[in-house]
């Protein structure tokens, strides 16, 4: 839990409508719902992330609990737009991009680019070891490690058993050692 004490006084402000105590909500909680949709294999994490806080807004008023209750809120209609997603996907296949048509209106320029690289090797290998987990496992391991969520809230969310949960999440956790193992992480 990031906001503590301020959370009551700053979910009562936000149902009233304060753009402050909106964004401060967002603020907390975009970035380990964009985490959890990207290591989810979303299509466009940040886009489904910004539904997410649509829905979040729109039901603020409804709401009821504390700051735990709210996190699990949050990340149970994330879940539910990530299989949204899935869903709209599996009905319309799109047409992939040629990069290079995207490459000419970039700009290059840029920071300390190896870096970068390697921040892009580490992030591109996690999501490959995450995507190769079940997609039980996966959700449980993201809900459980990104979003911090306890077992209960991730039974509640992914619709198993609190046993379940923490059998998908020893499954999942052995599986990722023994990826390192094999690949030599480091």
């Amino acid at each position: 839990m990031t906001i503590g004490e301020r959370f009551p006084t700053l979910l009562d402000s936000a149902r009233q409508g304060d753009r402050a105590s909106l964004e401060a909500l967002h603020h907390d909680l975009a970035p380990v719902v964009i985490g959890y949709l990207r290591g989810q294999g979303a299509a466009e994490p940040e886009d489904l992330a910004a539904e997410v806080f649509v829905g979040v807004a729109r039901g603020l008023r409804s709401f009821r609990g504390d700051e735990r209750a709210f996190r699990s809120w949050v990340f149970s209609i994330a879940h539910r737009r990530l299989i949204d997603e899935r869903r709209r996907l599996s009905r319309r296949k799109e047409q992939p991009v040629d990069p290079s048509d995207l490459a000419g209106g970039l700009d290059r320029s840029g920071g300390d680019v190896e870096a970068e690289a390697l921040a892009r090797i580490g992030e591109s290998w996690v999501l490959s070891a995450i995507r190769r987990l079940t997609p039980d496992q996966r959700a449980v391991l993201l809900l459980r490690v990104v979003a911090d969520l306890p077992v209960e809230e991730v039974a509640r969310i992914v619709g198993r058993t609190s046993g379940a949960v923490k059998a998908l999440q020893r499954r999942a956790l052995t599986a990722l050692a023994g990826q390192i193992d094999r690949e030599g992480v480091t």
